[in-house]
């Protein structure tokens, strides 16, 4: 058995080697393969992260910072790519694996499956199409707040409607199902949108002024998206799955601005006299504001066991969890908090 000296040792060799020597050519043995994994994930989520903070820095102009801050997802993929597949080529890493065997189209073999099997179908397919609803229906909402200033009608039918024809389409050739995505489709809006800063009390907020309505920025993305098959298995294969790992954790933290829930559990460590002038700070107890964002927490909680559960079957309570909330912040919550407050705290502003 390895004493704890040694291992502290053995780590700081593997990391000085890595600044000092590339590429790098230590064996790793299995009880520390999770360390070059964990730092893929950190040095794409810091290259994002500086790269995304550039457009507040005072170097070249206004319009040239945003410009490189739109660019920090691909840079950061790009950095995190080089560092995996050039520094650690020695390293056994999970990549994408393609089977170059079968053909990139097919179509579904129909069978004559038993009664059972096309009921338990259906019954997976209401709980998928449920999801698509939910989730089609809660990214619209978030894309059409007041706050975006969106010109152009919203439609929600149409959406759906879409959503529905192209899915039966691509489980014809068994492809991948498509839905409204969080966060991507709110980061769309406010990258075609001008943002202004106000300062109050020290405290930053951004306004949107202006969003360019278009359908050339999706109808480019996903062109893209589709060419990418031209890119199987090289180059995709070169970029390891940590790597997209912190792609996600990227997206998430610099999300978090954007969140209320996140705004008020900061505010659960912060001083009271230094909060941030947010509406529901000025009408609404802080007690109250804490109970509220625990009862969230609480039920963030529930979706997360039930989201990332090793069991395939309580994965499918997802969207019926999802659901629930609706009867508790209807019925539940106003017994806990009064409506003004929920108002104040939950309601569009």
């Amino acid at each position: 058995m390895v004493e704890s000296g040694s291992n502290f040792k053995l780590v700081s060799s593997v990391l000085i080697s890595v600044v000092l020597s590339s590429p790098i050519t230590c064996v790793i043995y299995p009880p520390y393969s999770a360390l070059i994994p964990l730092l893929l994930i950190c040095v794409t989520v810091y290259v994002g992260v500086q790269i995304f903070n550039f457009k507040n820095s005072p170097y070249l102009t206004a319009g040239k910072r945003l410009l490189v801050a739109d660019y920090a997802l691909v840079v950061a993929v790009g950095v995190g790519a080089f560092v995996g597949s050039y520094c650690f080529h020695n390293i056994k890493l999970t990549k994408f694996v393609v089977n170059e065997t079968k053909p990139l189209f097919q179509l579904v073999q129909f069978q004559q499956p038993p009664i059972m099997a096309v009921l338990a179908a259906i019954g997976l397919g209401f709980v998928v199409s449920f999801l698509f609803f939910m989730e089609g229906n809660i990214s619209a909402s978030i894309v059409n707040k007041p706050s975006n200033k969106l010109k152009k009608g919203s439609s929600f039918h149409y959406d759906m409607l879409v959503t529905g024809v192209i899915n039966a389409i691509l489980s014809v050739f068994c492809l991948p199902w498509l839905h409204g995505a969080l966060p991507h489709s709110p980061l769309h809006v406010r990258a075609l949108a001008d943002i202004e800063e106000h300062i109050e009390n020290g405290h930053v907020t951004e306004t949107i002024v202006y969003v360019r309505e278009t359908r050339l920025t999706t109808l480019v993305a996903h062109l893209f998206i589709g060419a990418s098959v031209l890119i199987i298995p090289k180059p995709l294969d070169m970029i390891p799955i940590p790597v997209l790992y912190g792609l996600f954790v990227f997206l998430a933290v610099t999300s978090l601005g954007e969140l209320q829930i996140w705004e008020r559990f900061v505010l659960i460590f912060t001083e009271q006299s230094l909060y941030p002038p947010f509406h529901y700070v000025r009408k609404v107890p802080q007690k109250i504001i804490h109970c509220f964002t625990l009862l969230q927490m609480l039920q963030l909680t529930a979706l997360c066991l039930v989201s990332f559960g090793s069991s395939a079957y309580l994965k499918m309570l997802f969207p019926f969890i999802i659901v629930s909330l609706i009867p508790i912040r209807e019925y539940v919550l106003p017994k806990i908090i009064s409506k003004r407050h929920l108002v104040a705290l939950d309601g569009d502003h």
